[in-house]
């Protein structure tokens, strides 16, 4: 099956085509057709298996045909993360070039100047995270009774990051009458409840089990301890020939750290996490992107949905919290049908973690076989300190002077031997120190003796002495 079978305009299909896309995905070849005949749609694959286009190329289609008014969209597509928003309004500038569509993209991290202009000139296709689409409707900025399609991507994302009762009060403002397509990894309770609520006798696809992980990612377990983990992550970057990665850190300090630590041991290492602002973490992943950096070191914000072509490695420093942030994980790598490689590190901590892993994915991880880390000689903390005076002292014996550090203790041919207990209660005593005598105030009359005369006439005011 080509594109051109899944009736497509002759427009998009030569932008897909320019792209270097000719044969369709199995999610894509399922969802386009649906889509075009206007149907609600749940559709469920693993990451990595083009849903972003699949609901792109036909919504171009679809918007073709229409006029836009000022603060009105034609459509909406829900994203969980900026990063995510971003990938998509590529998309549609990649594919849609050949089609005159608006596009406004409404994400947190940035200005709303720009994002209100669009607005009021009146766009085809918004593009937003919750958080900045309620407050610019909060706002007046922004009304939705003219939006015809709604588009709910990465849906068990937005569940785990609290948006369900965001996305339920957007649908609420949003025409009864409307086409919805819901995309998700996995189908838990929550986003089921939320599909048979909001979706209109939805065509259900489902192209992999749901939590499956993509069968071209070849995935290893190396047991370390949590000292050696940077140690043995170095290692594998070498014995291993990557040639681009993404480390994924649970903690945004952890990440901060490692790219640290990878940069001064030479590696070309970038970092994205939830503190860095949007602009930041644009300027790293078009680094990335461009090659300028070979490494970037992740927290879960670059876990899911995020494309970037040609990741050959994914390292997992800390098993996630989640099983099901793993899947996401490693599907950085092995996308659009190439392989790739997922390394975990573990510990004795993470049995039981990596158990939930295998229980959800049907898949039991092996351990990665003939790869013995060498233990460091020093750790990597301490590499870079100067030597202690213990240190000096120990690497040059015949140092001498005030800062020199003796040993401790003596060799047993140089310890003098403690003199016997009686030799000890002979030794002669000090003598005590006399008691100090209270001090005496002197006298005008008298030195130091006191007072104990009369009361001089001067003195006595009317009383005898």
């Amino acid at each position: 099956m080509s594109f051109a079978d899944l009736g497509l305009s002759d427009q998009l299909l030569r932008a897909v085509s320019e792209a270097g896309y000719d044969t369709p995905t199995a999610i894509q070849a399922s969802a386009i057709p649906s889509v075009l005949m206007m149907r609600d749609v749940i559709a469920i694959a693993q990451t990595g298996t083009g849903k972003t286009a699949s609901f792109v190329l036909p919504m171009i289609d679809i918007l073709a045909e229409g006029r836009t008014r000022a603060r009105m969209p034609r459509s909406l597509i829900l994203e969980p993360t900026r990063e995510l928003a971003a990938q998509v309004a590529e998309n549609f500038e990649k594919y849609g070039k050949y089609h005159k569509l608006s596009m406004a993209l409404l994400i947190g991290g940035v200005q709303m100047g720009d994002q209100v202009a669009a607005l009021e000139r009146g766009v085809d296709v918004l593009i937003a995270t919750p958080g900045r689409l309620k407050d610019l409707f909060e706002r007046g900025k922004i009304m939705l009774n003219d939006c015809t399609m709604l588009v709910i991507d990465e849906a068990d994302r937005m569940l785990d990051m609290g948006f369900i009762p965001d996305i339920e009060e957007i649908c609420t403002k949003l025409p009864a009458n409307r086409q919805t397509l819901l995309f998700s990894a996995t189908m838990p309770g929550p986003i089921k409840k939320l599909a048979d609520k909001f979706l209109s006798n939805p065509k259900s696809i489902e192209v992999a089990r749901p939590a499956s992980t993509n069968t071209q990612i070849t995935q290893w377990l190396v047991p370390t301890t949590t000292r050696n983990k940077r140690d043995v992550l170095r290692q594998l970057m070498i014995s291993q020939d990557v040639k681009t990665a993404i480390i994924f850190a649970n903690r945004k300090t952890t990440v901060r750290e490692l790219a640290e630590s990878f940069k001064r041991h030479g590696f070309r290492a970038g970092e994205i996490h939830g503190d860095m602002d949007q602009s930041s973490r644009i300027k790293e992943l078009d680094r990335f992107k461009a090659e300028e950096i070979n490494i970037l070191v992740a927290s879960d914000v670059a876990a899911r949905g995020l494309d970037i072509k040609g990741v050959t490695h994914v390292f997992n420093h800390d098993v996630p919290w989640h099983p099901d942030d793993y899947v996401h994980r490693i599907g950085r790598t092995g996308r659009a049908g190439a392989t790739g490689v997922a390394i975990t590190l573990v510990t004795s901590a993470d049995e039981e973690a990596i158990a939930g892993i295998h229980k959800l994915t049907g898949h039991t991880i092996n351990t990665l076989e003939g790869f013995a880390p060498v233990a460091p000689e020093r750790r990597e903390e301490s590499a870079n300190k100067p030597p202690s005076r213990a240190r000096k002292a120990k690497a040059d014996p015949s140092a001498s002077g005030p800062s020199a550090v003796q040993p401790s203790a003596a060799s047993p041919s140089e310890r003098v031997p403690r003199p016997p207990r009686t030799e000890r209660d002979a030794r002669p005593q000090r003598e005590p120190r006399p008691p100090r005598q209270p001090r005496q105030t002197p006298s005008d009359n008298e030195p130091d003796d006191g007072w104990n005369g009369p009361v001089p006439s001067f003195l006595n005011f009317g009383f005898e002495s």
